[in-house]
């Protein structure tokens, strides 16, 4: 924990002069995407407070922020704790982004469309596969949809999704192989871009919608192993 709040500190400006919940739970969420604070972490209110320099009743709205979103779980008597996934909300997880994702590239309408973000996510992957960096893969991968998602041209889809994808980067923290999770998804992610290069909406939504279900499948399985067998 104390090099998680040695790099928290190190966030302390970008707090800037608004130290607000809002921008408290920025920060926390991102930490917690990237894996600083894992799944099943009691987050401490004095450490963070401190680290942070914000007020207990800053970080405790900042909490209930996190909490509204799935990230994190109030437990009586014991405190805050980062969200442990169930497998059951892992499928739900899917579920969304099926929803969500197809109907963004089935909405596209006609080409060409703007494909600079999503060409540098798969090129992000690229690159950081060839360092064998496969926390950075499953990063490009998160901007990879990410940046499908935003082909929408909508704020509000685009703050339901980031909610989504760090939710789903719980079930990835978990995860003891994240290699064989995320690099089949790397050409995958390439043949999708390609598509809507080529302005074939309807054929990128159809390898879009077998992709996602195939890493459901994929997840739902290493993950379930994990929850049920933690050591």
């Amino acid at each position: 924990m104390a090099e998680q709040l040695t790099g928290l500190a190190g966030d302390r400006a970008l707090l800037g002069r608004t130290s607000t919940a809002e921008r408290v739970s920025d920060i926390l969420r991102s930490r917690i995407a990237e894996g600083y604070f894992p799944p099943g972490t009691r987050l401490s209110e004095d450490s963070i407070g401190g680290a942070l320099g914000v007020s207990r009743n800053t970080l405790r709205e900042a909490f209930r922020l996190l909490t509204h979103e799935r990230l994190l779980v109030h437990e009586l008597n014991r405190g805050v704790f980062v969200r442990v996934l169930a497998v059951e909300d892992v499928e739900d997880i899917y579920r969304v982004r099926s929803l969500v994702e197809c109907a963004v590239v089935r909405g596209l309408g006609k080409p060409p469309y703007a494909l600079d973000g999503l060409a540098e996510a798969v090129a992000e992957g690229q690159r950081a596969a060839r360092e064998s960096d496969w926390k950075g893969v499953s990063t490009a991968n998160i901007h990879f949809h990410r940046e499908l998602v935003a082909l929408a041209g909508s704020e509000r889809t685009d703050e339901l999704m980031r909610s989504i994808f760090a939710e789903l980067r719980l079930a990835f923290h978990v995860v003891d192989d994240p290699r064989r999770l995320h690099e089949p998804y790397l050409m995958r992610n390439l043949r999708i871009l390609e598509t809507l290069q080529a302005g074939e909406r309807d054929r990128a939504e159809e390898l879009l919608a077998i992709y996602l279900d195939d890493s459901r499948a994929g997840l739902v399985e290493v993950y379930g192993r994990r929850v049920a067998d933690p050591g």
